[in-house]
């Protein structure tokens, strides 16, 4: 876990105290600079004709209180990146800006309200509890960890973790680990985080209360959060923005609205008894039939169907023998927009890729 030993304003204190701010400074000059800039950023493993551009020109701005979403297969560059911006691997080229502070000028003032959740819950001190981990790592940020106890208590109770607060770490399941490494992400109050793969391990229901934690951070706390994951729902659900990567560069930059309305696609689902082979082989002649599932209970067809060409699709049905037992519209989700725009499958990737 990236940890910053200190505050860059020498000393213990709660993070997020609010200052009087001088009555000349402009709204601009309040809000600051974003809270990380990458920009041109490259990195290479290896030598020659075996190197592997792992992070390839990536430039990319993440604005306080935002939440934003690294999406892609394995190998894509997504940890790299991350371990770029954390200063925890040296770029070849480019800068890092967090908080306005370039990280070659002083690392101690660029990183100083910064944390991150990397490897899930190999993060912790598994022989000291849950509550003396948020203690130990809230400590080491520069934050003083009475001043912060009502904090605890409140991520304790809010990621199920109360009554596991004086528990050492190494007798929890994998689940609740997990739970544990976030909590001490959070302890000491930064402003900047990161998480990679956060939801790894977690059952639906941690999953879900995870999800509505990090959203309760940002909008009511200011948090900003850079999330890696190939948990779709989490992407959706959490992120305001999705920045998706594919060969260590950027193809695609947006909001998730934007994304799922620039891939929608009308289609519709049917389902039917009825559909044999035959008839489908029938239909392909006068639709786009996109998908089959013979497997599902009733068989199912995925149509594309635009307009008045739904009205189409149900007379051809009913002329040929077909009763529908049942028919939806079908929406695009996040995978089915990457696969579009690289060709490649969210789960796919070169094995050993040090990325």
């Amino acid at each position: 876990m990236a940890r910053s030993a200190t505050s860059a304003r020498g000393g213990p204190r709660e993070r997020g105290d609010t200052r009087e701010e001088p009555d000349d400074v402009s709204p601009d000059e309040t809000t600051g600079p974003p809270a990380l800039a990458v920009e041109d950023l490259t990195k290479r493993f290896g030598d020659g004709d075996d190197a592997v551009v792992a992070v390839d020109d990536v430039s990319l701005t993440v604005e306080r209180g935002s939440v934003v979403g690294l999406l892609g297969p394995n190998g894509a560059g997504k940890t790299t990146l991350i371990k770029c911006a954390l200063g925890i691997v040296i770029p070849d080229a480019g800068s890092v800006r967090v908080f306005g502070n370039d990280v070659r000028d002083g690392r101690r003032a660029a990183y100083a309200d910064v944390d991150a959740m990397l490897e899930g819950a190999r993060n912790d001190y598994w022989r000291l509890t849950v509550r003396e981990n948020l203690r130990y790592f809230a400590t080491i940020s520069g934050v003083d960890p009475d001043s912060v106890a009502a904090r605890h208590d409140r991520l304790l109770d809010r990621l199920d973790l109360a009554d596991k607060a004086d528990t050492p770490v190494r007798d929890l399941s994998r689940g609740m680990k997990q739970k544990v490494s976030l909590a001490s992400v959070l302890a000491g109050g930064a402003e900047l985080v990161f998480l990679d793969e956060p939801t790894l391990g977690l059952d639906v229901e941690s999953a879900r209360t995870l999800r509505a934690e990090l959203r309760r951070l940002a909008v009511e706390e200011g948090l900003t959060i850079v999330v890696s994951s190939h948990d779709m729902t989490t992407i959706e659900a959490v992120c305001d923005r999705v920045v998706m990567l594919s060969n260590g560069r950027i193809v695609a930059d947006d909001t998730v609205e934007a994304l799922l309305g620039a891939a929608a696609s009308d289609a519709v689902r049917v389902a039917s008894p009825d559909l044999d082979a035959e008839t489908i082989s029938e239909l392909r002649e006068r639709f786009e039939v996109v998908d089959v599932d013979r497997d599902a209970r009733p068989p199912a067809m995925t149509v594309a169907a635009g307009g008045d060409r739904l009205y189409e699709i149900m007379d051809a049905l009913r002329a040929a023998g077909v009763t529908v037992s049942d028919v939806r519209t079908v929406q695009p989700d996040l995978e089915e927009v990457f696969l579009e725009r690289t060709g490649s499958d969210l789960g796919a990737g070169r094995g050993g890729d040090p990325r």
